[in-house]
């Protein structure tokens, strides 16, 4: 009897650019990911200050700009009208029929 090992493969290419709306979970997400990158900022930053060696200042500082650049990119993907986007979304005749109910 042989034993087959199972890899799971990854089937779905990244997305080139952020959805237009953004769901309650992808926005709790987006806030966790913020909370990470800005500590992982702020330590960097707080340990280049720090650092005697300049090598290691550096090393540190260019962490932290990193860091910095992702949190700003997180941000930008939250800038988003969400009321706005959902309301150009086309809707199926049962959900329209719902809206028009309330």
């Amino acid at each position: 009897m042989s034993t087959t090992m199972f890899t799971p493969q990854q089937t779905q290419a990244p997305m080139p650019q952020p959805p237009r709306v953004i769901s309650t979970k992808d926005a709790s997400y987006l806030k966790d990911a913020l909370s990470w990158e800005l500590l992982a900022f702020k330590k960097l930053h707080f340990f280049a200050q720090q650092a005697t060696d300049p090598q290691v200042k550096q090393a540190l500082e260019k962490a932290g700009q990193m860091h910095q650049r992702h949190y700003q990119k997180l941000l930008s993907h939250l800038q988003v009208n969400n009321a706005q986007a959902m309301a150009a979304i086309p809707q199926t005749q049962a959900q329209q029929q719902q809206q028009q109910m309330q």
